[in-house]
């Protein structure tokens, strides 16, 4: 019976987490009662399992970092060549990135367990990225440091320009990815 109600419990946080995600997203500013009515459970269920908006915020943001770190071991980055590692980790983030923007975006809800997650992330892809310079894909010379702010802001562009619609990274982050990765590895530059 107790493995029963943890299992129900799970599901709760669950989808309390994705109904926030989508609410939070269209208003930031919604009430707890808004996200609960999304979730198709009530303010109290939601309010057992967060104790206030905060609470909510800060599991938002550490399930999201958390996603991240999943989407880049699911990618199996050390078991492939640089580049095709470079392609899956990207389009993997990608995916999380499309799907949870407003958890990984929203400031306040960083503590330091989220830090200690995304110093994991910064960790993980610069690692990547030194496997990338060590197979000459990278320049010997080149900044590790900026080359993975670039790579970020690579990937938060492929996310929010203009004239990209979202659904088309949610339904072809392979295609997204080879564009954040050969824009990386050769700029605006021709391609040899």
């Amino acid at each position: 019976m107790g493995r029963a109600l943890r299992a129900d419990a799970e599901r709760s946080v669950r989808a309390i987490l994705e109904a926030a995600e989508r609410v939070l997203t269209e208003d930031a500013g919604a009430s707890m009662e808004q996200i609960a009515e999304a979730a198709g459970l009530t303010r109290i269920t939601v309010h057992r399992r967060f104790a206030n908006r905060q609470s909510l915020l800060e599991a938002l943001a550490l399930s999201a970092k958390q996603q991240l770190i999943d989407a880049f071991t699911e990618a199996r980055p050390d078991s492939a060549p640089a580049l095709v590692a470079l392609y899956r980790v990207t389009a993997n983030v990608l995916r999380v990135k499309s799907t949870w923007q407003f958890a990984l975006s929203h400031a306040t809800a960083h503590t330091s367990a989220t830090a200690e997650l995304w110093d994991h992330i910064n960790t993980c892809i610069l690692e990547l990225l030194t496997r990338a310079q060590n197979e000459g894909l990278l320049a010997p010379d080149i900044d590790l440091t900026w080359t993975r702010q670039v790579y970020y802001a690579l990937l938060n562009e492929a996310l929010t320009r203009s004239d990209t619609d979202q659904a088309v990274v949610a339904q072809d982050p392979d295609a997204m990815a080879t564009l954040v990765i050969d824009t990386l590895l050769h700029g605006a530059g021709p391609h040899h």
